[in-house]
């Protein structure tokens, strides 16, 4: 997840503004899901996590955009999408003097004019790997993708993936991609999901606001917290603005929603005691830093999460 700065000017502490989540019996329930989503095997997630370490630390300890590091997990996800039948195409950009790239996965099937699509950032700042800030959201995704094509099902809308470059520069990969597409192209993507840190150490469990967003946003936010609430976790509200890459796709009229575990913010005690942790310190202290390794995932909130997004892909697009 980026920071927001401006050239020359000191980066403030940002704050995630969060609102709990009512009971209510005045709040919509979401349509029930025509097919049931599998279990997202954690061992795999945290399998493609190490294997995002080990491209970090064989490439100078980080996968930022313009270094090797990001080529490699690029060509690795890519790799493994083609072995599962997926369409994939690698679009190029340049920011700063150097090449950036986009991943595109589209799985074969459903309704090409009615595109439910899902995307993280693949990319790391330079100061680390990062395998929280997004690894874990990469990894997710990657394996929902993946069980989505073993599953067999026949979803009613066509499933797309994404995994962005230079995120961290300023949402560049995945503006990019939006600004490329035609107008009627840009019609076609009914919902966008997006995925960044799903692993926090000290994790929260945040679900984006869609009151904010495009029209039909707020039933994407239903989606992801009847999951939350049917697992045994109040999620919170967040408005998470313009620091991720669903912020293109909602310029540009698409609804959006998204899952996220916190960053540099400090959990509050009322936090903590709703799900554990904490009290007084971030949600991840390895935020941008050279110490979000392997070892800055907790692997609770990233099964949650991984899980959470199967069901929203299963529900949204069957």
């Amino acid at each position: 997840m980026k920071l927001r700065t401006t050239p020359g000017r000191s980066i403030p502490a940002l704050m995630i503004t969060s609102v709990l989540i009512g009971t209510g019996s005045a709040t919509a329930a979401p349509a029930p899901a025509a097919l049931a989503a599998p279990n997202i095997s954690v061992a795999a997630v945290q399998a493609d996590l190490n294997q995002l370490q080990s491209i970090a630390t064989a490439n100078g300890g980080n996968r930022a955009h313009g270094r090797p590091g990001f080529k490699a997990s690029i060509d690795w996800v890519r790799g493994k999408l083609d072995a599962a039948g997926f369409t994939t195409q690698v679009q190029t950009f340049t920011r700063n003097g150097a090449t950036g790239y986009n991943l595109i996965a589209d799985m074969p099937g459903g309704d090409l004019n009615n595109v439910l699509m899902v995307g993280g950032h693949l990319d790391s700042v330079t100061a680390g790997p990062g395998i929280n800030d997004n690894g874990t959201g990469s990894a997710s995704i990657l394996e929902v993708a993946l069980a989505a094509r073993a599953s067999g099902a026949a979803f009613t809308r066509h499933l797309r993936f994404g995994w962005w470059g230079a995120e961290e520069l300023g949402l560049v990969g995945s503006t990019f991609y939006v600004n490329s597409l035609s107008a009627a192209e840009r019609s076609r993507i009914k919902t966008y999901l997006n995925f960044d840190m799903t692993g926090s150490p000290n994790p929260g469990y945040f679900v984006y606001s869609g009151a904010s967003q495009p029209s039909g946003s707020v039933a994407v936010q239903q989606t992801l917290v009847a999951y939350f609430t049917s697992i045994g976790v109040q999620p919170e509200l967040t408005e998470v603005g313009g620091r991720s890459d669903h912020a293109a796709f909602a310029r540009a009229g698409i609804a959006t929603g998204g899952t996220f575990s916190g960053a540099e913010v400090v959990k509050t005690a009322a936090q903590a005691a709703k799900w554990g942790g904490t009290s007084g310190v971030a949600f991840d202290r390895c935020y941008h830093r050279s110490c979000d390794t392997t070892a800055n995932v907790n692997a609770t909130s990233l099964d949650r999460n991984a899980d959470a997004i199967a069901h929203a892909v299963w529900t949204l697009a069957a």
